[in-house]
């Protein structure tokens, strides 16, 4: 039997591990969500998650790595979600609002992982290199919701342009600077997807 496989108290070596690194994600998230991305250092995940900085050097290089690993852990959720979106059947409306309900069921239903998304990586360098990298990612999904009849390059900035605008509703409403309802704005971010959608063309 690997040391890997080693059993102490019910569990492996492999399994312990992989607990230790979940809890750090989990403390960097409170923390996140709690302070912003200043708030979330070594010394604080450690704390928070009840673990040495022996387990921390363990899974992360450091604490740029960790939250740039809790980011794309929250960013495949997501995607996820809107990946589970059906690109066919319904009225528009039915559709734009199942896509803004799965933005809402990662984003809004947890606020740290919105706040992860949208609004630390405009001041924190270690989560800007890795929005910008995945960015290309959502922009996809997006495309697969438009309606056809477009070129592939209406397509491309029109899904840019979309997903900047919802990402910016949801950035005012996260950060307080856009003090509606969360019913109001989700009620926005449907008619904006609706707009988008329903540009007339040539």
């Amino acid at each position: 039997m690997g040391s890997q496989q080693r059993v102490w108290g019910g569990t492996t070596l492999e399994q312990r591990r992989a607990a230790r690194r979940s809890a750090l994600l989990d403390a960097a998230l409170d923390l996140l969500g709690e302070h912003g991305g200043a708030g979330v250092t070594v010394r604080s995940v450690c704390r928070k998650a009840g673990l040495t900085d022996r387990y921390f050097y363990e899974n992360f290089a450091s604490r740029d790595e960790l939250l740039a690993a809790l980011f794309l852990q929250v960013a495949d959720e997501l995607q996820q979600a809107m990946e589970s979106i059906s690109p066919a059947g319904g009225s528009r409306e039915e559709q734009a609002r199942a896509a803004v309900e799965a933005f809402v069921s990662v984003c809004l239903d947890d606020p740290r992982k919105g706040r992860l998304l949208l609004v630390e990586p405009l001041s924190d360098a270690a989560l800007s290199g890795v929005s910008v990298g995945v960015a290309p990612t959502f922009t996809r999904l997006v495309r697969r919701q438009l309606p056809p009849g477009a070129s592939k390059n209406e397509s491309i900035l029109t899904s840019v342009a979309l997903t900047g605008a919802v990402a910016t509703l949801f950035f005012g409403w996260l950060s307080g600077t856009l003090t509606v309802s969360r019913e109001e704005l989700i009620e926005q971010c449907v008619r904006t997807v609706l707009l988008f959608w329903n540009q007339p063309r040539d």
